[in-house]
């Protein structure tokens, strides 16, 4: 198994972190994955596999790799449960829909704005969600007024 660092966000106390993990196996089969890991365990943000994983094979890749990532990021393990204590299954935070949910992405993109980091990158950390999504919030916020225009049309 191979993990090299994709990127860090530092928030407060705490960092984000996203990591390539490149499984391989003897029979040619190979699983490329996107991870995050922070305080709360580990989350997979996309997955590549060939020949495609099993629906029994994805639910533990997670498990897979959890320990591997911890050691590359010199964190420690993410806590273990007791027997019938069931750990949470979502590593995002809850973040809330429609208006409110918009008028906070753009808070989030604003503020990165002014400190001089990535507002994309500030948006992920703060929902949790991927790139791809976050783009789209971002441009749920533009469209709803509270981000200005991309570019001025003219």
């Amino acid at each position: 198994m191979s993990v090299w660092p994709a990127w860090e966000v530092q928030e407060h106390d705490s960092a984000t972190s996203w990591f390539y993990v490149r499984l391989t196996f003897g029979d040619d089969a190979q699983v490329d994955v996107l991870a995050v890991v922070c305080e709360l365990g580990v989350s997979i943000e996309d997955v590549r596999a060939q020949p495609p994983l099993s629906l029994d094979d994805l639910a533990v890749l997670a498990d897979w790799i959890e320990e591997p990532l911890f050691e590359a990021c010199g964190a420690p393990a993410a806590p273990s449960y007791e027997p019938g204590e069931a750990p949470a299954r979502r590593a995002r935070p809850p973040w809330p829909r429609g208006s409110e949910g918009r008028w906070l992405v753009a808070e989030e993109y604003r503020a990165a704005q002014e400190e001089g980091v990535d507002p994309v990158l500030a948006v992920m950390c703060a929902t949790g969600r991927s790139r791809r999504t976050s783009l789209r919030l971002i441009a749920g916020a533009r469209d709803a007024g509270f981000l200005t225009p991309r570019h001025a049309r003219g």
